[in-house]
């Protein structure tokens, strides 16, 4: 099995999606077993001083004037744990828990919140071992990161909470007996140190992206199969054009559709004498709308990384420069931003699918079959494709209002600002899995439309993508249940079983 040096400076993305795959073994890299003493050390010399600090002798939030008694430390960060675990709703997936425990453990594995080594030890402990703890989705607002959902992580590991066994939450207690493994029994500042961060909204915001990286892919094919089928132009995706108008993301996916549909095809030889001069918007406008999609994916996965190896806690601790800093570090704004920015492009290029399909159904609009069926009247074919894909586009509409821009106070008005972040992260993941399905139902129409276009072929990437989907779908003659068709489609896009086809035939796409 693959292994993972943590060390709290160079989590990517990737990597994340690895662990909440399960593929990997983490271990703690001997520079942050340093750096985790050294300011481990400083804290405890500071304790035998008596000097007063944030959370690990005082209570916290609007408590954090109250001084707690040494002999009441240890009881200290056992209560915030108990206390902040309210979490409610639906858990996080294992997948998702799986990420945040990653990136909690990076976060402390910098040395930045002067707890011991073993804190760190034990979430690895946990992950390698695959005991996930059970994480509510709901109750964070993003202030001090994510206090709700980071206390029901941390209560499993102080052997309190529930796990994941077989697809059921359980009791941790007995999963620990089964495998022989010790709960954490907690130090001074170790209980708030493991609830203060993003890392919730990060972990679940960094897989959404990840599977945005590869939608935005199948994006571009479903639009030059579509493309294809309604016989329209290459002249759009000429370099020259995208020279005069240099986003990145614009020229990356004019390349994209050239890879994807070549200099022509039967079908593109068929209608060169047409006399149409310019394609709709959604056919010609693809490098702008995706391309601009792709550019704020790639900066909102820039934000998420940097994030991931941030130290998030409150107070830090900096031992070489004798200091003790309480800070607004854990205040999950800037992923907010990049959540709720990543959640309009997302929701925006799906938009433009939608177009492409009702081009597709409507006669009016090309030269196929109306709803792209043969005998229409008795069949009604693609006709609600379209008007779910229209739902799906509507629902992310209402989903890509921004979370960040809302706040409420918390704590006796202490924590007067939050970020919303984690609700953002929630709303991201939800646009995905409706763009998801609006691609797979574009995907559905075009390869429709090419057979109704037979004997006449598409560019051979199209081509070797239409033919992966007939694998699994078949030609619609008639109507039939197109729910099952729809999550065939999906299931390719998930399996890579269309971004292969795409490589055996022209290569890597860019995204």
């Amino acid at each position: 099995m693959e292994q993972i040096q943590l060390t709290g400076q160079d989590v990517t993305l990737s990597q994340v999606w690895a662990v909440s795959e399960g593929d990997v073994e983490v271990v703690l890299s001997e520079s942050s077993r340093a750096a985790m003493q050294k300011s481990r050390d400083y804290i405890e010399k500071r304790i035998a001083n008596k000097d007063v600090m944030y959370g690990v002798n005082t209570g916290f939030g609007a408590f954090s004037n109250v001084t707690i008694p040494p002999k009441d430390i240890v009881q200290l960060q056992k209560n915030i744990i108990r206390s902040h675990s309210c979490g409610v709703g639906e858990p996080f997936t294992k997948k998702e828990s799986r990420a945040i425990m990653f990136l909690r453990a990076n976060a402390l594995a910098r040395g930045h919140s002067g707890i011991r080594v073993k804190v760190v030890e034990k979430i690895l402990e946990f992950l390698n071992n695959d005991l996930i703890p059970v994480i509510p989705q709901q109750g964070s607002v993003g202030a001090s990161g994510d206090l709700a959902p980071l206390s029901h992580l941390a209560l499993a590991l102080i052997g309190e909470g529930e796990v994941w066994r077989d697809g059921q939450s359980v009791a941790v207690e007995g999963e620990l007996s089964k495998k022989d493994i010790a709960p954490l029994e907690l130090q001074a500042k170790e209980g708030l140190s493991l609830i203060n961060g993003c890392q919730v909204m990060t972990a679940v915001g960094l897989l959404n992206a990840y599977e945005a990286q590869r939608l935005m892919c199948m994006m571009d094919l479903a639009g030059a199969s579509s493309l294809e089928a309604l016989r329209g132009s290459r002249a759009a995706f000429d370099p020259l054009i995208f020279a005069t108008r240099p986003h990145p993301g614009e020229a990356m996916t004019a390349r994209n559709m050239l890879k994807l549909l070549g200099p022509t095809s039967p079908i593109a030889e068929s209608h060169l004498d047409c006399g149409r001069v310019q394609d709709a918007y959604s056919l010609r406008c693809m490098p702008a709308v995706h391309g601009a999609a792709k550019d704020q994916l790639r900066r909102g996965i820039e934000t998420l990384e940097i994030e991931a190896n941030s130290s998030t806690d409150n107070p830090l601790v900096f031992a070489d420069e004798d200091k003790v800093l309480s800070c607004g570090n854990f205040h999950g704004e800037p992923v907010a931003f990049a959540l709720d920015s990543l959640a309009i492009a997302i929701s925006g290029a799906t938009s433009i699918c939608e177009c492409r399909i009702e081009k597709l159904i409507n006669p009016a609009m090309s030269q196929l079959p109306a709803f792209l069926i043969e005998e229409g009247g008795l069949n009604s074919g693609h006709m609600i494709v379209q008007v779910a894909a229209a739902s799906l586009v509507s629902e992310n509409k209402i989903l890509s209002h921004p979370a960040s821009v809302d706040s409420i106070p918390t704590s006796a008005d202490k924590e007067d600002h939050v970020s919303m972040g984690t609700i953002a992260a929630r709303k991201f993941g939800k646009i995905v899995r409706n763009a998801e399905n609006v691609v797979s139902m574009e995907l559905l129409c075009a390869t429709q439309a090419l057979d109704l276009l037979a004997p006449l072929k598409a560019s051979s990437a199209v081509d070797a993508c239409h033919q992966r989907i007939r694998e699994r779908v078949p030609y619609a003659k008639e109507d039939r249940i197109f729910h099952r068709d729809i999550e065939s489609i999906k299931g390719l896009i998930r399996d890579n079983a269309l971004m292969q086809a795409i490589q055996d035939s022209v290569g890597e796409l860019e995204v």
